[in-house]
């Protein structure tokens, strides 16, 4: 049976994190997912790669965390998903307390899906270079596994360094939630080979598709098994896609291909136009459950 969650920018003038929570796990969703940008930067010199321009909701924002804390809260089966956080601009340590903490108080229901990020500046405000992303998400990521893990972490790398530490909670899931993967160059399935639990791309439509060039899924889920199987690594990996529209055809494809949840996009809206969606979307998913 396929897991269907949502995915909403969530935006100060949007339906709040709690009520659509508590909207999506009464209509059947497996899943609740936001995004993030801790700003954008004012001089919109690093293009948007979804177009021209670049939407509002995206430094409308809550914090993720904080917002899907608030969704915990009304929820009790749903699972909390950053949709994603972007590792290369928050502090491991930190990070690792807040995911652990959210991880806990919700009786382990986090998905955490991470990216590099797209924006130059952006990232260059939170003083990291551009060309270094990946390796700097990396380091951190396993930095953060470490922390979840170990009684007493220590890390040392080129980006993170640090002596032993004690933190606490730990995550109710067993060495932290699964880490999705956001992203779809060559490297990605290597990447999550090596630190990572499945792969996370976001949906592309015709236009999108014309404007970034196509990603082909069915591939890069051959390629994420290959790499997890060359890398011994046990069980199998997670293949979650979103940003889908109301197409249950191009959702059946999705999952023919052998993802195993898809996440439907909402508008970043109030809620007078948020619920129909919603609706649509639970009927495609009840449609295709049974």
């Amino acid at each position: 049976m396929a897991d269907f969650g949502v995915l909403i920018f969530p935006a100060h003038y949007a339906v709040a994190p709690d009520v659509l929570a508590k909207a999506a796990e009464a209509r059947g969703f497996e899943s609740l997912f936001l995004p993030e940008h801790t700003h954008i930067p004012a001089s919109r010199e690093t293009p948007w790669p979804g177009g021209a321009e670049l939407p509002r909701q995206y430094w409308h924002s809550h914090d993720p965390f904080i917002a899907l804390a608030c969704a915990a809260t009304v929820t009790t089966s749903l699972k909390l998903g950053t949709g994603i956080t972007l590792v290369t601009e928050r502090d491991p340590i930190l990070m690792a307390k807040q995911v652990a903490s959210l991880d806990f108080l919700s009786g382990g229901r986090v998905l955490l899906g991470v990216g590099a990020g797209w924006n130059v500046e952006e990232m260059a405000n939170h003083g990291v270079d551009f060309t270094t992303r990946w390796r700097v998400l990396r380091e951190r990521v396993l930095a953060m596994r470490a922390i979840w893990s170990e009684e007493e972490a220590e890390f040392h790398g080129e980006y993170v360094d640090f002596d032993r530490l004690w933190a606490y909670p730990k995550p109710v899931q067993v060495g932290g939630p699964k880490i999705l993967l956001g992203a779809s160059s060559k490297w990605t399935y290597a990447r999550i080979a090596e630190y990572g639990d499945g792969w996370f791309p976001i949906h592309q439509d015709a236009s999108r598709a014309a404007a970034q060039g196509g990603v082909d899924y069915a591939a890069g889920i051959a390629a994420t098994r290959e790499a997890w199987d060359a890398a011994g690594r046990d069980g199998k990996p997670d293949f979650s896609i979103f940003g889908l529209g109301p197409d249950q055809g191009r959702v059946e494809e999705l999952l023919e291909m052998g993802f195993n949840r898809v996440i439907f996009g909402l508008p970043s809206a109030d809620a007078d136009t948020v619920m129909p969606l919603l609706d649509t979307y639970a009927e495609i998913g009840h449609s295709i459950n049974g």
